[in-house]
């Protein structure tokens, strides 16, 4: 199994709580992405998925792992720019290869958050 670096993802609260606060964000049916310049050579992601959206931990970690696959294709595009996915409403099995295009399409209108 390949990890996911840690010095790309986002930690503690306040790392999270800075990049919602800068007010750059881009929502879906799915997700809403929020996105803040980090001034760093890589980007960083941030998942939100709560518990009270999705009840069981099998499925809110399939929806991070999608969520983590679709920040690895555009990560090169991102780079310089902190990154927090927010789970906005439950996903059925059916509509998570939606969801995912979503996470992508999001990324990349983000891109004009750098500044």
């Amino acid at each position: 199994m390949i990890r996911f670096p840690k010095t790309h993802r986002l930690h503690k609260a306040e790392e999270f709580s800075s990049v919602i606060r800068f007010r750059c964000s881009a929502r879906s049916e799915f997700l809403q992405i929020f996105a803040k310049p980090n001034g760093l050579l890589n980007s960083r992601l941030g998942l939100i998925v709560a518990g009270k959206i999705e009840r069981l931990a099998v499925r809110r970690n399939r929806v991070k792992r999608l969520l983590r696959e679709a920040f690895r294709a555009r990560q090169h595009e991102l780079a310089g720019l902190d990154l927090v996915v927010r789970l906005r409403c439950r996903v059925s099995h059916s509509d998570l290869p939606r969801m995912a295009g979503e996470a992508e399409s999001l990324m990349v209108q983000l891109q004009r958050c750098r500044g």
